[in-house]
């Protein structure tokens, strides 16, 4: 007799009740049809196709984009003490066949695994030999062109329809517009499905745009009257370091997230912020994706980001405690004028992707009609300076004709070796005293590279030997001395990637065959930057609504928290609200949400006064995280 959905729920995840459309989806996925569940960020989309694995015989296949991901959902169901398994990269091909073997005869009920894995016949193979109940596709959106984190991998997952015709599959995501959804259905051939969209409107959360020039001083301010989690997104891993060693430096438990981080300094962070031993963490958008940490209470983009998909998903992580949050975008003129080119001027156009392709060819000598069926090793920077042609937009082209079957790529294309110098300036000026043939080598490498003595630092040796008129293997020579030497630290990568060509080569033709979708795909992208920068500049809507109505939902009630929706109130002068806190403060500590309440004013408003007082040293923040009047002797 099959167990009540109810029951699952209760032993192994501690709940009574379902939450929105749980409880339709599982019961979707139980009469085995096909799902697509468009769930707001925090939605508990994993619970939709998790309990109705166990109450089925047999598994189920997830895939998932991300290694951070699967392993962090692959050991929560491990805690529960049910079997999972994860089919991530750095793996033998025989550690492949020995882990889906235990899937095959060890009772497992879950296999994650990445898209890419899809692509191999032997993973096909046994996947078609098991006892498939259910097949998630996980972050869904990623199988769609015209989405805002397209993955070419992920069409591959209709591979596991074609093997297991007779298998429910269920996508789910949290960020799919009406054009991404129906690309999700057709793509995966969905039969007759059950479409569900939950409300994606996050109440408890105030969305602000914060205009600041000095954007550092406003980031200080925010974090000094959050006493909860913090994340702080920027764009490249550079900023995270910079903004997490400020914010270090004005006395926060900072730290900072990329994606260039080894997997056990990535744990180790992530840990210590789960942990709270760390408040703020300063990441990319590389951090956060399956993170379920409830107490985040503010979340800052410290920077525009590309498209509303990315920003709303972003931001969904404040909280998920159904407290009162803030996700706040801090951004200036500069920010805005530079945030198009920034994003648009590295997306190659049709002529320059026919241009790196010709040349792609008679770099390694091939001749028109010919396909070559062997790896060649490539250097990206080599490869550029011989034709003259600029590193990212070269590099974006590479990718399009990965992503179009034209050519395939090693996954180490984008590594660089990193170096930074440990030493003081003293001592380095009297090692180049000493070290005369190596003087031009150092000091062409500090003036390249800004930040060397503050952080590890990206380094192109190929660029550096260029400079200094020195071979490549004398540049690497020089910096593997200076690590003995003590003087630096230095992370050498191999900047070659290996090369296959996958069709014969037939320039213009090979590319005329895609073309119209790449094109199509540019538009795309400058269409979600524009409806990036209309939310950003918007003055009159409100932002909640507008963020909802962009994802096909409509709302008729303003959220009465945003920066628009409060700017047009009476405000008291603040030195009206100081004295107002500080006399509700000497009859009682208090939080800031007690003082909010207290006040009947917007959070903002109240937040702006309590930086004043705290700053100005007449205020503190005590062990309970009440604020506390300082007295004065």
């Amino acid at each position: 007799m099959q167990k009540d959905p109810l029951d699952i729920l209760k032993q192994f995840w501690g709940h009574d009740t379902f939450r929105g459309s749980q409880e339709n989806i599982i019961s979707a996925v139980l009469d085995e049809k096909d799902v697509l569940a468009l769930l707001p960020t925090g939605g508990g989309k994993s619970l939709c196709f998790q309990l109705p694995t166990l109450l089925k015989n047999g598994m189920c296949i997830v895939v998932s984009p991300l290694i951070a991901l699967i392993h962090n959902q692959v050991e929560g169901l491990k805690r529960k003490d049910i079997k999972a398994i994860a089919l991530t990269g750095g793996i033998t091909q025989e550690e492949v066949i020995n882990l889906l073997d235990n899937c095959l005869y060890g009772n497992y009920k879950f296999l994650y695994l990445s898209p890419e894995r899809l692509k191999q016949e032997m993973v096909l193979k046994k996947i078609a030999e098991m006892n498939v109940n259910l097949i998630a596709i996980d972050e869904a959106h990623c199988i769609s062109q015209w989405g805002h984190d397209f993955r070419p991998a992920y069409l591959e997952c209709d591979k596991l329809r074609a093997i297991l015709p007779e298998t429910p599959v269920i996508a789910l995501t949290a960020t799919a517009t009406v054009q991404v959804s129906k690309d999700i259905i057709d793509s995966l051939k969905f039969i007759d499905p059950l479409i569900v969209k939950d409300s994606f409107a996050r109440n408890n959360i105030a969305f602000q745009i914060i205009r600041a020039e000095d954007k550092r001083y406003r980031l200080k301010r925010l974090c000094a009257v959050t006493t909860k989690s913090v994340i702080v997104y920027a764009r490249t891993r550079r900023l995270t370091v910079e903004v997490a060693q400020f914010l270090r430096a004005n006395n926060f438990k900072a730290d900072f997230f990329h994606g260039g981080l080894d997997r056990g300094q990535k744990k180790k962070k992530l840990d210590n912020w789960l942990e709270n031993k760390v408040q703020i963490m300063v990441a990319t958008n590389a951090f956060g994706m399956g993170i379920d940490k409830a107490d985040v209470s503010l979340v800052i983009h410290y920077q525009i980001p590309d498209c509303l998909e990315n920003y709303f998903q972003e931001a969904g992580r404040a909280g998920r405690d159904g407290e009162p949050a803030n996700a706040i975008l801090l951004t200036n003129k500069s920010d805005e004028a530079l945030v198009s080119s920034q994003f648009l001027s590295v997306l190659p156009d049709t002529p320059f992707l026919k241009m790196v392709y010709n040349k792609l060819n008679n770099y390694f000598q091939i001749s028109y009609g010919e396909l070559v069926n062997k790896p060649f090793q490539f250097s990206l920077y080599a490869f550029c300076d011989t034709y003259k042609l600029n590193t990212l937009i070269t590099y974006n082209a590479l990718r399009i004709l990965d992503q179009n079957s034209v050519i395939s790529l090693s996954e180490s294309f984008s590594k660089k070796s990193e170096a930074k110098f440990i030493c003081s300036k003293d001592v380095l000026f009297e090692y180049l005293e000493k070290n005369i043939d190596t003087a031009n080598i150092i000091q062409t490498l500090i003036r390249t590279y800004g930040g060397l003595f503050d952080f590890e630092t990206k380094i192109n040796t190929h660029l550096l030997s260029k400079k200094t008129n020195r071979p490549e293997v004398f540049i690497i020579k020089v910096l593997e001395q200076l690590q003995k030497d003590g003087l630096i630290e230095y992370k050498a990568q191999d900047n070659d990637l290996e090369l296959n060509f996958l069709v014969p080569r037939e320039d213009d033709i090979t590319i005329n065959a895609f073309i119209k979708n790449v094109e199509e795909l540019h538009k795309t992208k400058s269409e979600k930057l524009d409806s990036m920068l209309a939310y950003v500049l918007n003055e009159t809507a409100c932002r909640n609504r507008m963020l909802l109505s962009y994802f096909g939902e409509e709302k008729k009630e303003d959220c009465g928290k945003c920066d628009i929706c409060t700017a047009g109130e009476k405000v008291e002068s603040s030195s009206e609200i100081n004295q107002r806190i500080i006399v509700l403060l000497k009859e009682s500590n208090k939080t800031s949400r007690t003082l909010i309440e207290t006040l009947g004013l917007k959070s903002a408003t109240v937040i702006e006064s309590i930086q004043y007082l705290l700053e100005d040293g007449l205020i503190k923040i005590n062990s309970k995280n009440e604020y506390e009047l300082i007295s004065v002797n």
